[in-house]
């Protein structure tokens, strides 16, 4: 696929410079929309990015059991698990994984009432490709990121005893 079929309009294809994403720079993409998903992760995949995808936050949830991850986008309004309930659980579970929230109506009321949940960046749908990666690329580069302390998670019901890496 070339590039000008993946950026959105107006942006020309060699706007985004090539970002220094490393192989620890794994990042879990969440979106109901297979058009939105595929197409944010080509741009993240084309600029070094590992992705894996979710297509609701239930499957965002399982995904995380089974994988580390540096960064989680995703957008709010999905079937099953929206956005903001899979970051309440991320949060609950205290992992130090930064969220991108990527979505049409930011959820404002929840997030007053819950500042706890706040992501650490938000992107208003709809975004450029060029946007998307400067975001990406802000977050990762925060001392923050998850990359240097990773949080266990554990898996399975309550009290269960098997862990693995998130």
């Amino acid at each position: 696929m070339k590039n000008t079929e993946i950026l959105q309009t107006g942006e020309s294809a060699s706007a985004p410079t090539r970002c220094q994403a490393t192989p620890s720079n794994r990042i879990l993409v969440v979106d109901d929309d297979a058009d939105i998903r595929q197409v944010n992760v080509e741009v993240l995949r084309r600029f070094g990015y590992q992705t894996d995808t979710a297509a609701d936050g239930a499957a965002a949830w399982e995904r995380l059991h089974a994988q580390s991850y540096d960064l989680l986008i995703t957008d709010n309004n999905m079937p099953k698990l929206s956005g903001f309930e899979l970051v309440k659980k991320v949060r609950s579970a205290q992992l130090t994984l930064p969220v991108i929230l990527a979505t049409r109506a930011l959820p404002a009321e929840e997030l007053d009432r819950n500042p706890w949940l706040q992501p650490v960046a938000t992107l208003v749908k709809p975004f450029s490709s060029g946007q998307l990666l400067e975001t990406v690329n802000e977050v990762l580069a925060q001392p923050t990121a998850p990359a240097v302390s990773r949080e266990r998670l554990p898996v399975g019901a309550k009290g269960a005893e098997r862990f693995c890496e998130v």
